[in-house]
């Protein structure tokens, strides 16, 4: 046996100095990498609550056309049964394009529990942009929610669906969206030259884009609320907090439309 390898091993058998491990580079998407399976997870999503709006025309014995898809898609229930349904295509698309790269699932979506010190702080934050929002669109005589959603969700309440919607719009989709998002988006763009600020602002952008059904104004509320979702998601590294802070927001919004007023 050489010296230096003698050597080696004694270090290796010593407490004192350990031996040198090289730490493996974490497997991560990058930019373009995100992009595309962005783009097809976002895809899945799409189709599998396409594919809810379709089952329940083919129970129903109608013609799989544009205008059943459309009449059977407005009932309040249907809405929530097909929102419910892309969560578990987003989940799938997004752990396929994890597996491929051999990582973690927790670790690549940092799906870690907060403390109750971010919670909190994570809390208060979007209290207090909601708050700020509310009391511009007043001064502006402008609606605090969007007219579709007040009249779908009173609709809902009075169809016995509310409970479905709840949890569509309280569970369901925060948890579709922030997984897409702060989750998967995030990490990888993180990773890429555009670094954390970069990766929150290009995220938090498409997820706005995901709302265009509502106008200017609400976009950019859905925009600053992602912006602070997105500092939360680098603050605590941890995908449950914007996840809970999401779901939170919804239910909130749901809640007072559906049962305390307009």
């Amino acid at each position: 046996m050489s010296l230096s390898n003698e050597s080696a091993l004694m270090d290796s058998l010593n407490p004192d100095h350990p031996p040198l491990i090289e730490t493996p580079a974490p497997r991560v998407w990058k930019f373009w990498g995100t992009a595309l399976w962005g783009i097809a997870i976002f895809a899945a999503m799409f189709v599998g609550q396409i594919g809810a709006i379709v089952y329940l025309v083919w129970v129903a014995r109608d013609p799989i056309d544009l205008a059943s898809l459309q009449h059977v898609g407005g009932e309040p229930a249907s809405l929530a049964f097909s929102v419910t349904m892309g969560l578990p295509a987003t989940l799938a698309a997004v752990w396929l394009a994890i597996r491929i790269k051999k990582a973690s699932f927790v670790d690549y979506l940092a799906l870690y529990w907060p403390s109750w010190k971010q919670l909190l702080f994570g809390a208060v934050g979007l209290i207090l942009i909601v708050v700020a929002w509310e009391t511009m669109s007043r001064s502006l005589g402008r609606e605090a929610t969007p007219g579709f959603m007040t009249d779908l969700l009173k609709s809902g309440r009075d169809k016995d669906a509310a409970l479905m919607l709840l949890f569509a719009f309280s569970v369901a989709a925060p948890m579709s969206e922030e997984v897409l998002a702060r989750g998967f988006l995030y990490r990888g763009w993180s990773a890429s030259f555009l670094r954390v600020p970069g990766a929150i602002i290009l995220s938090s952008l498409l997820w706005t884009v995901v709302h265009l059904q509502y106008d200017l104004y609400f976009l950019a509320e859905v925009f600053s609320i992602g912006l602070w979702f997105g500092y939360m998601r680098y603050r605590s590294n941890s995908l449950w907090l914007t996840i809970v802070l999401h779901a939170l927001n919804n239910l909130t919004a749901v809640v007072l439309t559906m049962w305390l007023g307009s």
